[in-house]
């Protein structure tokens, strides 16, 4: 056996694992999903195989518009908020004697050392009409608030779950920041502010854009937070599509919902790469 043919060999032994992960848990959901797109619903649900495209048409219904309108709006002012407040965070930690730095990173990723559910089923405690903060806002005569159950919540639900995955890209990209450089900038008369407006904040572009990334898209398709916290008020698509799938047992159109969520995420995933390598 030839070496290069070894080498082929051992690539192929050391890739079939994560190859096989990908085509079985990936590649033949998102093409079984594909293919029921151009079928119809049957008359009490499940699929009748029978060509047709009116589920894509279906996509541009405004009821369906709306809600895709109304998931972005709660995304996109869900990464907003995490950016403000994570890259302070990141920042902070990153200047942090050694020892500091590796406790509290720790505690940015405790919550993930608890259930997802009951996180969120704390945030229902907390926020309710006789829940803590509004308990705690009586003693100040204030209050009660109407907490639970509409966007603002859900925007509370979805921050407190995925501001970790804003930190900690940008976390990794401060600490690998050269700091002779912010030095240099210091010594040549820039005022802190202006070295963190040039020389910082550009180098952590790809931090940014990465936590944003991480943020952003969780947030779009969660269905969990969304139907604890904010009720019936505030549909994403995320409880669309589980909807058309549980609810309506409309398997084609909940598809077709599903490929243009996985087209839009496509879309940021490619203007996220473009935008890191223009940085």
């Amino acid at each position: 056996m030839s070496r290069s043919r070894g080498r082929r060999l051992g690539a192929f032994v050391f890739l079939s694992p994560g190859l096989t992960y990908l085509v079985v848990l990936m590649l033949v959901p998102l093409a079984l999903v594909l293919s029921y797109t151009v079928f119809q619903r049957g008359r009490f649900g499940g699929i009748v195989y029978e060509f047709t495209t009116s589920n894509f048409a279906r996509l541009f219904d405004p009821l369906y518009l709306g809600v895709v309108g109304n998931s972005l709006k709660i995304a996109a002012l869900t990464t907003l908020i995490a950016l403000l407040i994570g890259y302070p965070t990141a920042y902070l930690i990153a200047q942090l004697p050694r020892k500091w730095k590796t406790m509290a990173l720790v505690a940015i990723v405790l919550p993930f050392w608890t259930n997802f559910i009951i996180r969120v089923y704390a945030w229902i405690i907390l926020l309710s009409g006789p829940g803590l903060i509004n308990s705690g806002l009586k003693v100040f005569g204030l209050g009660p608030f109407e907490l639970l159950y509409n966007e603002g919540a859900i925007v509370t639900g979805l921050l407190y779950s995925y501001l970790p995955l804003m930190v900690l890209p940008l976390y990794a990209t401060i600490e690998k920041l050269d700091p002779q450089l912010r030095e240099a900038s210091a010594n040549l008369g820039a005022a802190a502010l202006t070295t963190f407006r040039k020389v910082t904040l550009p180098l952590t572009v790809p931090g940014v854009l990465t936590g944003c990334l991480f943020v952003f898209v969780p947030s779009f398709g969660n269905f969990v937070i969304p139907e604890l916290l904010g009720g019936s008020k505030s549909l994403m698509v995320g409880n669309l599509i589980r909807n058309q799938f549980l609810a309506a047992r409309d398997w084609p159109f909940g598809s077709t919902l599903t490929l243009a969520l996985v087209a839009v995420l496509i879309v940021l995933l490619i203007a996220q790469a473009w935008a890191a390598r223009r940085a």
